[in-house]
């Protein structure tokens, strides 16, 4: 049925259940996975110690979804794009890489949160015509 299934996340809580369920799926599918984070560009400003932390953090995510795939006995490919917009890259690189189906979580805000806060998994949804697995 899915030959290649990205999930998206960004490391939160939620996102981990998205990471759980894509792998899960993936399994008996023998399907590929791309496992994609997105993080914003780094100001000018920002010290040479910041980004030695954010570094380091992004080691820390890197082993979590590799252990997280390992326990599931699923091989993934890891990708991390720099991007002002995490729809976009999560549309593009789904794109460019011939998935066809996109996992991702939502936190379901509604009201003046979801105004105020916005939702890349909307973007998402809006934006492409790969299906998208939301994850709650």
């Amino acid at each position: 049925m899915y030959k290649h299934i990205l999930i998206a996340t960004d490391d939160s809580e939620l996102a981990r259940k998205g990471l759980e369920h894509g792998l899960a799926l993936a399994k008996p599918l023998g399907a590929k996975v791309t496992v994609l984070t997105v993080s914003e560009p780094l100001r000018p400003e920002i010290s040479h110690a910041a980004r030695q932390q954010i570094d380091a953090f992004m080691k820390e995510r890197i082993a979590s979804i590799e252990q997280s795939a390992s326990e599931q006995g699923v091989t993934v490919t890891l990708e991390h794009e720099t991007d002002v917009s995490p729809a976009a890259a999560i549309v593009r690189l789904a794109k460019l890489n011939g998935c066809d189906l996109v996992v991702m979580s939502t936190h379901a805000r509604r009201g003046v949160q979801r105004v105020v806060l916005g939702s890349q998994t909307l973007e998402v949804l809006a934006s492409t015509t790969i299906p998208v697995l939301v994850i709650r």
